[in-house]
């Protein structure tokens, strides 16, 4: 099934966590259930820095529900290199570049041969749930 959503919250995830990193990239492993991006995976081994990010992916667990990368460039244009191009080929049908400033509309999604695709953004199912509860349940 392919890929057309992302979840609000991981979406959020991703821009705070680019913005932290600056002036270094983020990279991270995007995970999928059914058709909506979920969760980001950070692999143990990675190494980023300004010019470029590096992940191990024989890190990656066995059943991860991997459907491709997201990763930041520092500059303002969210648009792929010949790397993220050769990448992307390789692994997954759905990566995810983010370009300074870090907000809802510095990020693109492409497919495998980096095409830009559209990801519709959604509400998280949990949106009910405060961060309060949330905190709890995650700590308790």
């Amino acid at each position: 099934m392919a890929v057309r959503e992302i979840d609000e919250r991981t979406l959020d995830f991703i821009l705070g966590a680019s913005r932290s990193a600056h002036p270094n990239e983020f990279v991270g492993i995007l995970r999928s259930e059914r058709n909506k991006i979920t969760e980001i995976l950070i692999l143990p081994g990675t190494h980023t820095s300004e010019r470029s990010a590096f992940m191990n992916l024989y890190m990656l667990p066995l059943s991860s529900h991997a459907c491709g990368s997201v990763h930041s460039h520092p500059s303002p244009h969210p648009i792929p290199s010949q790397t993220d191009l050769t990448f992307f080929d390789k692994f997954g049908e759905v990566h995810i570049v983010v370009a300074s400033p870090y907000d809802a509309d510095s990020w693109k999604a492409f497919d495998r041969r980096g095409k830009e695709v559209e990801l519709k953004v959604v509400k998280s199912e949990e949106d009910s749930t405060s961060e309060d509860e949330l905190r709890k349940k995650f700590w308790d």
